[in-house]
């Protein structure tokens, strides 16, 4: 049982919590990009003051496939960036 609390102490302090599918999706769309597929939480990618986050597939306007990262936090929005 300690374990457990340990393990669940380490990702909430360093801030790898995943944001909803939902949420990340909604976030990249309204960048303007299509066929949104979340595919895993990113250990890297995002600020320190990002508790929320969330790894993507997408294709841009242009209709290229982006990879990248969904960032945001419990009382600020979401903020995409493309690799």
């Amino acid at each position: 049982m300690k374990l457990l609390w340990v393990c669940l102490a380490i990702v909430i302090l360093s801030g790898c919590i995943p944001m909803s599918d939902e949420r990340a999706t909604r976030a990249v769309q309204a960048a303007g990009m299509t066929d949104v597929q979340i595919t895993g939480v990113p250990i890297w990618g995002c600020g320190e003051e990002d508790t929320v986050r969330a790894k993507f597939e997408a294709k841009d306007r242009s209709g290229n496939r982006v990879t990248g990262v969904v960032c945001g936090g419990i009382f600020k929005g979401a903020t995409v960036r493309v690799d």
